[in-house]
């Protein structure tokens, strides 16, 4: 299972989703190292090699799945050992069986454990011999370091499973000298049924607070350098360089990009002379290597959300284009800096996620249950 074990790798500019696990890389002696699993199905074991590769590497015992007793061993820069008595969980069919099954999840599709469940659901809807029979051969394609899971349930692990698979007079995977009796069975149809009625339930139980994702597709915010305000910016207007004049603290700046670059700068004389230029090209270099105020990476973040909520609030129709992207999320181009910008998926998108909050802001003020929110008039 992913978990939180989530990664990714770049290929042609896109990025493929993946996750990684332990393993033994024989080399010589035994490493303890990482391997690396991609939802395109490549696997980074010292080298990417395709799933049919990665299986060869598992039968030549490259990828370790036997650990010989006296092997030396080792975990870089960590430690290095000798095994004693050492066993494994795994043969090579179940660890690919298992990485099968992570290529499944990566993807969304429905992995062995799935198809048991939907096999399952087949044989109660119709309960023929045909039917357990195909739920038991599922039930067996699931790998058996991951059977006990199959049901989520931690108390019951997967005995009902087991019982309804087997059938009455049936034998247990792992059990061979318990028989399944009739109350067992039952049992196990009751566990079942009552499942179903809670999977049922689930999909009813909606946040309180909304979705936990956007509903609306992200929005990429170009770097577009605009020269003049337009009666109709759409989304360019969303950017730190549009020409919209911002006031704060009695001084009126350009746009919201030169009020940050002249407040970043520890010479007053500097941020003015950034303050005077109409130009954010011009304005960009006269900032480009003066000295910043002490500590001025800690207060930026601040600094640039005080700014946006001035420009929005002062500005009704650039307010009205940002409500306008709903609950979008917002991804902010910045070539400059991988703090405030998307920089294709590498960088922190700070701009594009302020931006959300402020949008967040004039919702809650325009709803009335924000008290001393910024509105802007008559957005």
């Amino acid at each position: 299972m992913i978990g939180r074990r989530t990664t990714y790798r770049v290929a042609d500019g896109i990025r493929i989703p993946g996750t990684w696990r332990h393993a033994f890389i024989r080399n010589g002696d035994y490493h303890l190292t990482d391997l690396f699993i991609y939802a395109d199905g490549l696997i980074d074991c010292w080298g990417l090699v395709t799933l049919e590769e990665f299986e060869e590497k598992l039968r030549s015992g490259w990828v370790a799945t036997e650990l010989p007793d006296g092997a030396r061993a080792s975990g870089f820069q960590l430690a290095a050992w000798k095994f004693g008595e050492p066993r494994s969980r795994h043969t090579p069919e179940l660890l690919l069986a298992e990485v099968r099954d992570t290529i499944d999840e990566l993807n969304g599709r429905p992995d062995s454990t799935d198809r048991c469940l939907a096999a399952v659901d087949a044989f109660l809807a119709d309960r023929t011999e045909e039917k357990r029979a195909a739920a038991r051969a599922a039930y067996l394609a699931i790998p058996a370091t991951q059977r006990h899971y199959a049901l989520g349930d931690m108390d019951r692990k997967d005995r009902p499973l087991q019982v309804l698979v087997a059938g009455v007079g049936g034998r247990m995977e792992g059990r061979p000298e318990e028989e399944v009796t009739q109350e067992a069975h039952d049992e196990a149809i009751a566990y079942f049924e009552e499942r179903a009625r809670w999977m049922a339930e689930r999909p009813s139980r909606v946040l309180a607070d909304g979705p936990a994702e956007p509903v609306a597709p992200a929005i990429h915010l170009y770097q577009s350098y605009p020269l003049k305000p337009s009666d109709d910016p759409g989304t360019k207007g969303l950017r730190n360089d549009y020409p919209a004049p911002v006031a704060v603290d009695g001084v009126t700046y350009p746009s919201v990009a030169h009020a940050y670059w002249a407040l970043s700068i520890a010479d007053a004389a500097v941020g003015s002379a950034i303050t005077a230029e109409n130009s954010v090209f011009e304005a960009r270099k006269l900032a480009v290597g003066a000295p910043l105020h002490d500590g001025w990476e800690h207060a930026r973040t601040a600094v640039l959300t005080a700014l946006l909520r001035a420009k929005y609030a002062q500005h009704p129709a650039l307010a009205r284009a940002l409500l306008a992207t709903g609950d979008a999320t917002l991804i902010y181009d910045d070539s400059d800096s991988a703090f405030w910008g998307d920089r294709g998926g590498r960088g922190r998108n700070w701009t594009g996620r302020l931006l959300e909050l402020v949008r967040s802001e004039l919702h809650a003020g325009s709803a009335g249950v924000l008290p001393g929110a910024q509105v802007a008039p008559g957005y």
